[in-house]
């Protein structure tokens, strides 16, 4: 191997969700700056970077596993960072368990990999590894983004989280809410709209936080009326990640005013039963959760909801569990994630008392999967025969998977055509059957400006 040349070459590895994936690819901007070039070879690359996950046990289980796979098959010359939330949370366990490891990058410092890189490159034969942890001093680079591929990109408004959930391991290591300056954030929608972008996914611990940390608490309408003005020509912005207590009605109207702001809302509620929700130190009034998705369901009938619960949660009973159950069929989301509870060390959670037995969640896991499936399956129904506006992913063999304005990249389900189209094209398609998670269409025409992307 030409060791010269792989010096300035990097192969690296994105764990986790979107909101690593946007450092990843700010990372991966970073080094191309400096002369290095990118391979999908690890064994063709001089430096080698994990963005890892820390969330939870199996997430950091992965991380570990990804490093020690690198780790294994090292040259001579090679270095191997160990980068994101992972390295955040916990770097001596990443040390401990891979020692192969040569830096520690945490998640407020991704902008100095190549720093980090330098010092590596300066260091003696027996130099002790190094880390760049904690907050950084330097300030956010100028927006850069890499031109996008399947036509919809993740941008990221602000990082670390206030909530203090009583599961949630974020806030050790992402630090409190830390929002991004307007100015860049619309640079940036700006800038992956002129690099083919066709639908941006807004991404946040909280979304709906945004603004909170300079004392401008609901900042996010303001954000999103900006970015229409902004891109006009931009036809889809999705939002994620939306706590319950923050949807505001400046919000639900931004979002029912502007046509670019899809009728699409994820509200992770958690559970539905109110000493579950205390327990979990999360807004425990359901009856205003009610109201709150009746409002947004009254302003914009088309929405699209979905929501993320935990089931088997400390001390949940059956009766509780009965009443996330009720709660379900009543409000019929349209979209719904489920995990089984993870006892994360160091959480309040993980010392409660009442833990439930692992079969027993997966039991009530499996129960609530079935209600759902039930429901998603009537919620799709409502669109055989409708014409829809839907955005190209990819085409596997002589098949197209596209989505709707009902379907969020990676996390929902698909349109799927017969054919194979350009990804990032833009069609008018009639539904012709409901599946469980995914519908069947058929191309009508070609569609430049998917606009709020049901037809009406």
């Amino acid at each position: 191997m030409n060791q010269e040349y792989s010096r300035k070459t990097y192969y690296l590895l994105s764990l986790g969700c979107p909101k690593n994936l946007v450092d990843s690819e700010k990372m991966a901007i970073m080094l191309q700056r400096y002369g290095y070039r990118a391979t999908a070879d690890p064994h063709e690359a001089g430096v080698l970077v994990v963005n890892t996950c820390g969330f939870l046990a199996a997430a950091k289980q992965e991380s570990v596993e990804a490093l020690a796979h690198l780790a294994s098959g090292k040259q001579p010359g090679q270095l191997l960072i160990a980068a994101g939330c992972f390295a955040q949370r916990d770097p001596a366990e990443i040390i401990d368990a891979v020692p192969g490891v040569d830096g520690i990058l945490g998640t407020r410092r991704w902008q100095e990999i190549v720093v980090l890189l330098r010092k590596l490159q300066r260091r003696k034969r027996h130099f002790r590894r190094l880390t760049l942890l904690g907050d950084s001093e330097r300030p956010e680079p100028a927006p850069a983004r890499l031109p996008v591929q399947s036509g919809s990109a993740y941008l990221k408004i602000s990082d670390g989280c206030n909530a203090r959930c009583a599961f949630c391991t974020i806030p050790s290591f992402k630090g409190r809410l830390r929002s991004r300056p307007m100015r860049l954030v619309l640079q940036e929608a700006e800038q992956l709209q002129q690099n083919g972008a066709r639908e941006l996914v807004i991404i946040a611990q909280d979304t709906t936080d945004y603004g909170r940390d300079w004392g401008k608490p609901n900042s996010l309408p303001r954000l999103l009326r900006a970015m229409c003005r902004r891109v006009p020509e931009l036809p889809w912005i999705r939002l994620l990640y939306a706590y319950p207590g923050h949807v505001s009605p400046e919000l639900i109207q931004a979002m029912a005013e502007e046509p670019q702001i899809l009728p699409y809302l994820d509200i992770p509620l958690q559970h539905a039963d109110p000493d579950v929700l205390r327990r979990m130190r999360r807004p425990s009034n359901i009856e205003q959760t009610k109201k709150l998705l009746a409002s947004l369901r009254e302003q914009m009938p088309d929405i699209a909801l979905r929501t993320t619960f935990i089931v088997g949660y400390p001390g949940e009973t059956e009766a509780a569990f009965t009443a996330l159950l009720d709660f379900m069929l009543e409000i019929r989301f349209d979209k719904v994630g489920a995990f089984t509870f993870s006892p994360e060390p160091g959480t309040p959670a993980a010392t409660l008392s009442d833990q439930i037995p692992e079969a027993l969640q997966e039991e009530r896991y499996q129960r609530l999967m079935t209600w759902q499936q039930t429901i998603s399956l009537q919620r799709n129904q409502r669109f055989v025969g409708q014409e829809m506006t839907i955005l190209v992913d990819h085409s596997e063999e002589e098949t197209t998977l596209a989505r709707s304005y009902r379907d969020a990249p990676e996390i929902d389900g698909w349109v799927i055509l017969p054919g194979v189209w350009p990804a990032g094209t833009m069609l008018s398609a009639r539904i012709v059957q409901a599946q469980t998670y995914d519908l069947i269409g058929e191309v009508i025409r070609a569609d430049e400006t998917g606009v709020n992307g049901l037809m009406r």
